[in-house]
């Protein structure tokens, strides 16, 4: 805890949610569903931990790093699943070598250069393609499909470059990968997606005959109620309606990935800090805070204000004119040299004083590594495990 010549600025989580939302997954949801977790949101080794003790089928990785890291908390090679585009030769080879279990291809390049290093090392590789899809989800936080994008190969291409990827004699293709959206409350929007996408996988097997579908990777998207306005993911909805398509395309027995990260690890988190002053700027007060982006950048990068509550520390005042918030409206910024330092805009606060604990919730996913670590080179905060 801090001292009168300390300030308090770490994380602190608590597992026990998590573990609690992949057991209820991994009860409700339909034969052939396998969860993995979406590292990416927090790496910390606790909740590597709890994904493995908590029944996670395997990790979502991203980078060399992240794969290291799983593989370390006890996750074997076989039990992790490579996205994103971009991938290195040194990234690809590390994969094979190990017996990853599918590599998600995202272009024509990225094929190419992972059936060389397959020929190299006299191997065969399991992948699903990404497809770019022609459909969006407009009430999400984050698209990933639709228009221009850097993830995988666009929907109306298909025609022309599966036989190229089919035709690679060192890669097995086992299905789709298709990851419309990111943040998304309205299970109907992601059902929608769900029935698109094996609409999509039937043309693909009526078109080629002899490829299977027989993997498909939905990706994450499973929300969270930021603003706490009770419009929770509803899971349950989610597993029955699934359940309905897979049943009503005759796909009862396929495999279907889900990659969460946000959903399982958001409420595991929360970011601390000590308010270090309070100003009244042009009518709005200003409050101040040990860490801002550079610690927990999320809030300002997505534009959004997470739940928030304040400890009182009953600090005595430096001065009596001391400024304080009592019932208004307030900003909550760090101590960095740039304007888009803000962790909260315009929310109403009963009570403020300088010394008092700022505690931001919902921030056990995309909180500490998704931040301007070293901007201006202040002292990384503590991440404490209850």
């Amino acid at each position: 805890m801090a001292t009168a010549d300390t300030t308090l600025n770490c994380y602190v989580y608590d597992t026990t949610p998590m573990r609690e939302k992949i057991a209820h997954l991994n009860q409700i949801m339909p034969a052939g569903v396998e969860v993995f977790y979406a590292m990416k949101a927090n790496p910390h080794p606790a909740f590597l931990q709890a994904a493995r003790e908590a029944g996670a089928k395997g990790i979502e990785i991203a980078s060399l790093g992240e794969a290291e890291k799983a593989v370390t908390a006890g996750f074997p090679a076989g039990q992790l699943i490579y996205t994103g585009p971009g991938k290195s030769s040194e990234e690809l080879r590390w994969g094979v070598a190990h017996g990853i279990r599918t590599i998600h291809i995202e272009s024509l390049t990225e094929a190419h250069r992972l059936q060389a290093i397959c020929t190299e090392l006299g191997k065969n590789q399991d992948i699903l393609l990404r497809i770019n899809a022609d459909f969006d989800i407009h009430e999400a936080q984050t698209t990933f499909s639709g228009g221009s994008k850097k993830f995988g190969i666009d929907e109306e291409k298909l025609a022309d470059f599966l036989p190229q990827i089919l035709a690679l004699d060192h890669l097995r293709f086992r299905g789709l990968h298709v990851y419309a959206a990111s943040g998304v409350l309205n299970v109907g929007d992601l059902l929608k997606n769900c029935e698109l996408v094996f609409g999509m996988a039937r043309n693909i097997e009526a078109n080629h005959p002899g490829t299977c579908c027989d993997t498909i990777d939905f990706g994450g998207g499973f929300g969270v109620d930021y603003l706490e306005e009770g419009h929770d993911f509803d899971p349950q909805a989610y597993a029955d309606g699934l359940a309905a398509l897979i049943e009503q395309y005759g796909f009862g027995e396929r495999t279907f990935f889900l990659e969460l990260g946000r959903y399982l690890a958001a409420d595991s988190g929360w970011f601390c800090t000590e308010v270090l002053d309070i100003k009244d700027s042009r009518g709005k007060k200003q409050v101040i805070c040990a860490g801002g982006i550079n610690h927990f950048r999320r809030p300002a990068a997505l534009a959004i204000n997470h739940p928030m509550a304040i400890i009182p520390m009953h600090r005595e005042k430096l001065f009596p004119a001391q400024e304080q918030v009592r019932d208004e409206a307030v900003y909550f910024g760090g101590p960095l040299c740039t304007g888009a330092d803000k962790l909260a805009n315009n929310v109403l606060m009963n009570a403020v004083d300088v010394g008092d604990i700022a505690v931001f919730g919902l921030a056990g996913a995309y909180g500490l590594t998704m931040s301007n670590l070293e901007f201006l080179s202040h002292e990384r905060p503590q991440e404490i495990i209850l």
